[in-house]
């Protein structure tokens, strides 16, 4: 069993940064394949990125070069760093685990967090 627990949301202005991060329970974190979705109002929940338990990581085409996922072993954590946030970006971000293969979809993660909001106001 995992539990996560994500931080880091809050209010910015188009251009500006956020770090998220995604705290996660259990001894075998280093084993878990970790992803960030976000859900913006009235759409569905869609993939943002995902870091494998090696660090091979793979992002969605549209914050390619703005955003980077890292994890560090040793604090049971990974962060989403966002640079140079546009109002599309505003959504509730998740936080996501699961073992084995690297995978894109959401349907695919065992373990979720509850969420925190990114706003981005133009």
């Amino acid at each position: 069993q995992v539990q996560l627990v994500e931080s880091g949301g809050g209010l910015v202005q188009a251009g500006g940064s956020l770090r998220l991060s995604c705290a996660a329970s259990g001894r075998t974190f280093s084993s878990y394949n970790m992803g960030w979705f976000r859900q913006a109002p009235g759409k569905e929940r869609e993939f943002v990125a995902v870091i494998s338990w090696n660090s091979v990581t793979i992002y969605t085409d549209s914050v390619k070069g703005r955003f980077t996922i890292s994890r560090d072993n040793a604090k049971n954590t990974v962060y989403l760093q966002m640079n140079s946030l546009k109002s599309e970006d505003t959504a509730v971000y998740y936080c996501a685990a699961r073992q084995y293969a690297v995978t894109t979809r959401k349907n695919d993660y065992n373990y979720w967090g509850q969420g925190t909001q990114v706003t981005v106001s133009s």
